[in-house]
This record gives C-alpha cells, structure tokens and sequence, in this order.
C-alpha cells in the first residue's frame, strides 16, 4: 500500500512532465504520422524526385535524338548502324577488339 500512495505522489507532483513525455512519445513513435514515418517519407520522396530529375534528362535525350531523326535521314543511318549493328547489303563489317577487351571477356 506503502509503494501504491508513493506512486501516486509522484505523479501527482509530475502530472504535466509525464503528460508531455507521453505526448511526445505516442507522436513520435506510435502514431500513424509519427516523426518515424515523416522522415522515411521524406527520404522516400527524395529518392523519387532524384529518379525524376533522371528520367527528365533521358526524356530529353530521346526528344532531341527524335527531333534528329525527323529532320536528317543521315541520323537515321547512324543510329541503324552503330545501335541495331544494321549494314547495306553490299558492305561487309569487320569487328576489331582490343586485347584487354578479349581477356577482361575470357575472364
């Protein structure tokens, strides 16, 4: 009974203290919008506008290779030879390769 009423005494005298240490536990742990969770959002959200800011730039590429490729036939060529490996049929394609290319590929 004796431990029961100095327990009570002490959160009698500590009320508001335990009241803010509560709060701040429940909101920064335990609730659904806990400072946890805010701040793997927020790292989460960063991710996905550094994944934006890439696929921007590669959607500007592919715009001006596009933009390229309606206005010089020659472009065209260039990206039927040396992306899909495409030749005339009277030409013959020689591949030549450097020997540390052919020991880092045997490797």
């Amino acid at each position: 009974m004796i431990k029961l009423l100095t327990i009570w005494n002490f959160i009698r005298r500590h009320k508001y203290g335990i009241t803010v240490f509560v709060f701040v536990i429940i909101i920064g742990f335990l609730d659904e919008n806990s400072m946890v969770h805010r701040i793997s959002n927020i790292r989460r959200i960063n991710k996905l506008h550094e994944s934006i800011r890439e696929y921007q730039s590669e959607y500007d590429k592919s715009t001006a290779l596009l933009n390229e490729l309606t206005i010089n036939p020659r472009a065209m060529e260039k990206v039927a030879r040396e992306k899909y490996l495409m030749k005339k049929p009277d030409e013959d394609i020689y591949v030549i390769q450097d020997e540390s290319t052919e020991k880092d590929s045997e490797k």
